[in-house]
């Protein structure tokens, strides 16, 4: 949060399309000396579904924060809103997950030092341990968990605990090169972030930009994602691209791809942090 900022309440809420709901919601605020600072909506009309992000400034609100989700659940009810409250002083707690490539690493740790990304950062956690000196550059704890299929179970269970100590609430997997099980994704739901090369399904394998160059493809791209248990294909966050041509090398293409990731990522967490992304269904409403 910028200091020249006052503290906020971040509502995000979805529910059936139906009339009176703006109304309903700036009515509370305003009946309770609210200051709203932030209202933005959407209507999926196929699928009659109802989005909002509204945000207000907490100072002179007749409500505490501690009360003010127990006083809005009535409203909440009455429309069948699904809704999260943040507060725009409460940074998330984010761990970062690599394995040997630290070109998203380095970018979101040196816009977090910069200020850019609003967030703490208790811990990294990587199967190997190639980026323990970029931990200790930035002085940030570095745990060490190697995956076997044989001890895969069993070190997930206890990267969530060590989650769950840190008050972990949002991970953010920087070119973590291990497919996630379904217990580590059930127990983060919609706060899990990857990021990948859009060439899937066309290129995929471990060398996908030797893939597209010996193609010729014209576009390259990145997306980031939230993860779920179908492989990269949950809810979208951020995407990108960058025009290549003949004069490309695949060294290039690279380079450009390992910027688009780095851009791209970054671009989704600073949304996620902000609270402008509400996934629904297999599909996120970001608000701008």
């Amino acid at each position: 949060m910028n200091q020249s900022q006052k503290p906020t309440a971040i509502l995000l809420m979805s529910c059936p399309d139906q009339a009176g709901i703006v109304a309903a919601i700036s009515a509370f605020i305003s009946e309770n000396e609210g200051n709203i600072i932030h209202l933005d909506q959407h209507v999926d009309a196929e699928e009659n579904a109802f989005f909002m992000r509204l945000e207000w400034e907490v100072e002179g609100f007749k409500i505490t924060r501690s009360e003010i989700a127990r006083a809005f659940e009535p409203l909440a009810s009455g429309f069948g809103m699904s809704w999260d409250l943040y507060f725009s002083d409460i940074k998330p707690r984010i761990a970062l997950f690599v394995t040997k490539e630290n070109h998203c690493l380095y970018d979101l740790l040196s816009r977090h030092e910069s200020g850019e990304l609003p967030m703490e950062v208790p811990l990294i956690v990587s199967n190997r341990m190639d980026l323990k000196p970029a931990a200790d550059r930035f002085g940030i704890p570095f745990y060490h968990f190697p995956i076997t299929k044989d001890t895969k179970a069993a070190q997930e269970a206890e990267e969530i605990a060590l989650l769950r100590e840190h008050r972990v609430d949002t991970v953010v997997l920087a070119r973590y090169m291990q497919i996630l099980s379904s217990q580590m994704i059930e127990a983060f739901p919609n706060q899990i972030i990857n990021i990948h090369h859009s060439f899937l399904p066309a290129f995929p394998g471990a060398k996908p930009y030797h893939s597209a160059h010996e193609r010729g493809v014209k576009i390259i791209g990145a997306t980031s994602h939230y993860v779920t248990e179908e492989l990269d294909e949950g809810p979208i966050i951020a995407q990108d691209v960058a025009h290549v041509s003949h004069r490309d090398s695949v060294r290039d293409f690279i380079r450009k791809g390992k910027d688009l990731e780095q851009v791209v990522l970054s671009r989704a967490v600073w949304m996620h942090l902000r609270r402008r992304v509400l996934p629904y269904e297999n599909r996120t409403v970001v608000f701008g």
